[in-house]
């Protein structure tokens, strides 16, 4: 029997071992709680309810979140579990449930998203993704997802293979957003400005990468139009664990300006930009064993 949740497609049972990702047929969580470090319209002012599971099918090299990308690090956890921890993060004011991550884990996600708002989880639930995803994945959640914050990382696939070992990622990936767009549309706030329902592409500029980030935005200006909202991040941070030379260094002043006036000579109109000084670790939380909420 092969995983078919991802376009790895690994050739495996996961309910006897693991998958590329690192992940069994039972999800693990690294972490539950109020996060306050996304987008404004997706933080607010008492945070977005975020889920960490551990395990990723893209192996980046620069992962902020590396600890949790071999699937090792988190605690177990069943269905009324995961159920649970949504509704328990509602109840400390979450504007949303954040699933970061939750490629590997559709099953048990479909089944405790359906539990929980049974017993009355009512905020809106944001899928956060790499978008290494099948569109048969992201189908099966209509209904259920409201709010999508997906990734675009490459349109070269050279960098998708040196960087992420993911080989076609932008035909896989631009596929799976626009199934993303078909549900939901385009990100919409409410009056206080906090999202709602929709889609937001997030881009990080990368290093040395600022030909490839304008290739992005073209393929997104030409698939999607330029009314489509996009996150412009400057905050890529070198760590110890990236051994590649190409990405030793921060992104600089001009990388970023550039990037960000050339998003705006296509004509893009809501765009959330980043300043150098967001440059750092201060966006990556503990990670844990257990769970404490």
């Amino acid at each position: 029997m092969s995983c078919t949740l991802c376009p790895r497609t690994c050739p495996i049972d996961r309910i006897a071992a693991n998958g590329y990702c690192g992940c069994s047929s039972v999800p693990k969580i690294a972490r539950a709680a109020l996060h306050f470090d996304e987008e404004p319209c997706i933080s607010g002012t008492r945070g977005s309810g975020t889920i960490f599971f551990s395990g990723c099918n893209l192996k980046c090299v620069f992962c902020q979140n590396m600890a949790l990308q071999d699937g090792t690090l988190g605690e177990p956890v069943s269905i009324d579990r995961l159920s649970d921890l949504m509704l328990r993060l509602q109840e400390k004011g979450a504007h949303n449930i954040n699933l970061v991550t939750p490629t590997p884990h559709r099953d048990a996600v479909l089944a405790a998203l359906k539990q929980a708002k049974k017993d009355g989880l009512s905020i809106p639930v944001l899928y956060n993704t790499g978008s290494y995803e099948s569109v048969e994945t992201i189908r099966s959640y209509e209904g259920l997802i409201d709010l999508y914050l997906p990734d675009l990382k490459y349109r070269d696939d050279r960098l998708a293979k040196r960087f992420s070992k993911a080989e076609g990622y932008f035909s896989v990936a631009i596929d799976a957003i626009s199934e993303m767009i078909r549900q939901v549309g385009f990100m919409q706030l409410d009056e206080s400005g906090l999202a709602v329902r929709g889609v937001r592409i997030r881009h990080l500029v990368l290093p040395g990468c600022v030909f490839d980030t304008r290739a992005i935005l073209d393929a997104v200006a030409e698939r999607f139009g330029t009314d489509c909202p996009l996150s412009l991040m400057s905050q890529y941070t070198p760590i110890p664990e990236c051994k590649d030379p190409a990405l030793s260094r921060r992104l600089t002043q001009r990388e970023y300006d550039s990037a960000v006036e050339y998003c705006l000579s296509l004509g893009f109109t809501d765009v959330f930009t980043q300043g150098l000084d967001s440059v750092g670790t201060s966006y990556t939380p503990p990670f844990h064993d257990r769970i404490d909420l």
